[in-house]
This record gives structure tokens, sequence and C-alpha cells, in this order.
């Protein structure tokens, strides 16, 4: 994000649903000049969603399902999964304040907050639905059924870095030293990490991809050992797969 917005902040406390945060967003200070820097912020996927809501007329959910999820047969991927497949989830963190285990339920404060449907959190998915996705990215928009969703520069636009300052792109991250790419992905690779111990890494170059999914805030956030975990994933399977050598990504 370069338009000034603060990274993210405790606003669930006070505020509930979407008209709410619109506004406590909207009246928040900027915390730098737009266009001057670049930082990783949740408000600005909350407003990307509200934009997106307010010029369609549907909620972020609906329009997920009807333009991704279902074209591309993604049946496992949806937000407020029903109590009835709560036995399918893994649960996350005890939290009293929201009256104990969590489970079934969005993790991240803000989107449950906002109702349990936001910009930046809150999806329930399965690694065969996000192969599904990947495989989509992977094949410039198409999926594995023949469907197409978006146009290969939609993609291509989507995952270049926004600038050298920084490794992000539109919603997506790149790998450098240390992230949870590990040491073999190529330097156009794209990705993200999720805050309960999920990643996604997609690698055009190699045609791979790497989907890593835990509960690591189970029962208390307080636990980092994810951040190995996901490395020596990614690393593993380049590995296996390919036989992999350690990239440099400064060629970027």
């Amino acid at each position: 994000h370069s338009g000034g917005l603060e990274a993210g902040g405790n606003i669930y406390s006070t505020t509930r649903g979407r008209d709410q945060y619109l506004y406590q967003i909207n009246a928040r200070p900027l915390e730098y000049t737009p266009g001057t820097s670049m930082i990783y912020s949740d408000w600005d996927m909350i407003l990307l969603q509200l934009v997106m809501e307010r010029i369609t007329g549907k909620t972020l959910d609906v329009l997920a399902n009807e333009k991704i999820f279902k074209p591309l047969g993604m049946i496992d991927t949806q937000f407020q999964p029903p109590i009835a497949i709560r036995s399918r989830i893994a649960p996350t963190q005890v939290d009293d304040a929201r009256g104990g285990l969590l489970w079934g339920t969005v993790h991240d404060e803000n989107a449950w907050a906002m109702g349990g449907v936001a910009g930046h959190a809150g999806l329930f998915s399965t690694a065969k639905d996000l192969a599904l996705f990947s495989m989509m990215i992977l094949n410039g928009g198409e999926g594995v059924n023949g469907v197409r969703i978006v146009k290969p520069a939609t993609i291509a636009r989507w995952t270049a870095r926004q600038g050298k300052e920084s490794t992000r792109a539109l919603g997506w991250d790149s790998p450098e030293g240390g992230s949870s790419a590990g040491q073999f992905f190529s330097p156009w690779s794209f990705g993200h990490t999720g805050f309960t111990g999920t990643s996604i890494w997609i690698d055009p170059e190699k045609d791979l991809f790497v989907v890593v999914l835990t509960n690591r805030v189970n029962p208390s956030r307080n636990n980092n050992r994810h951040v190995q975990l996901r490395r020596d994933v990614a690393d593993a399977t380049q590995q296996a797969v390919l036989g992999a050598r350690i990239v440099n990504w400064e060629a970027r």
C-alpha cells in the first residue's frame, strides 16, 4: 500500500460492521505522504472490498464465489463456513474475549468485527481448492476445467513488484532472504503468508506451487515454529520435484 494509510490497528474493540469501518478508516490520519512510501496494510484491502461492494451492489463473499470459486470448481472455499462442516476446520486460538476456542470462525479481530467477510481476512479453504487456484494462475488465468476468469496481462500486473524499495506486488509478496518461500523459488515467484500459519508460493518459471496450511495460533498466537516450517516445506518440495538449486533473488 502506498496511499498513506497506516498498516492497521485495533478498531475492533469499538467498531462493528462495514459502514463503521469505512468511517473509522477514513477518519484516521495519514501516516506518510501518499506515493512516498510503501507498507503492508490491512486497511487498503478493506477499502478495496468496500469500493467493489459499492460499485457492484454485492458483498465480497458473493462476488468471490461468482467470479472465482464457482467458475474454478473451488467447492470448499468460502467465508463464514456453516457449523455443519466445522469438524473439517482446524481450530485456532483460545480467545477469552470472544468466548473461548475459535473454531470455524475467522481468527482476525477486525474481520470478525466486520461480520466475518473482509478484504484482508476471513476466507476458509482447502489444499485442493488452493491447488486449483494456483494452477489457474500458472495457466495465465484459465482453470484446469478450461474456464478463464482473468487475462494473462491481469496476472502480470498483479504480480509485478511495485518498486525497487519493496518486495510487494498488488496483493502479493515476492521472495527475499529469510522469507517463507525458502531458498529455491525463482526471483519472479510470488506468494503470501497468513497470520494463522498458512502460506502459498507460486513459481511461474518452474511451473510449481507450494501451499502450506497450519493452525499455528492454536491454542495461542505465541508460537513461531511455523516460520522455519514453511521454509522447510518449500525447500523440500522444490528439491523433491526439481532437484532445485539455491536462487539469487537479487536478479529480479
